[in-house]
This record gives C-alpha cells, sequence and structure tokens, in this order.
C-alpha cells in the first residue's frame, strides 16, 4: 500500500514507528532532529515516544 500522503499525525501516539515515512518525517519535525539521530536514539532507548523525550531533554544538559 503507497505511503498515504494525507495522514500527518501517526498511528500510535506512544510508539515510533521507523518504517512508515509520514511518522519518521512527524517524529523528526517535533523533536527537531534528523532521520539518523532519531534512528540512534531508537536503538539507544526504544521506539517510546516517552524514552525518546526523556533522552533528548536530559541529553541537552
Amino acid at each position: 500500500m503507497p505511503d498515504d500522503l494525507t495522514i500527518l499525525r501517526p498511528h500510535d501516539s506512544r510508539r515510533i514507528n521507523m518504517n512508515e515515512p509520514h511518522e519518521v518525517r512527524y517524529w523528526t519535525d517535533r523533536f527537531n532532529i534528523t532521520e539518523r539521530e532519531l534512528r540512534e536514539i531508537i536503538s539507544k532507548v526504544g521506539d517510546s515516544v516517552d524514552a525518546v523525550e526523556n533522552y533528548l531533554r536530559n541529553s541537552s544538559k
């Protein structure tokens, strides 16, 4: 199924699905980071939005 460009938000707001381009765009824009940075963070803390947010909050100190 092709990527539906009308979908602007993630299906599950608690998890980051790196297999969906629209979700990757959404989360990289929201966190103001690159896709590579998002992938690296997810490899460290998992795909939970809360875990990624906590990582970003604590790593910027």
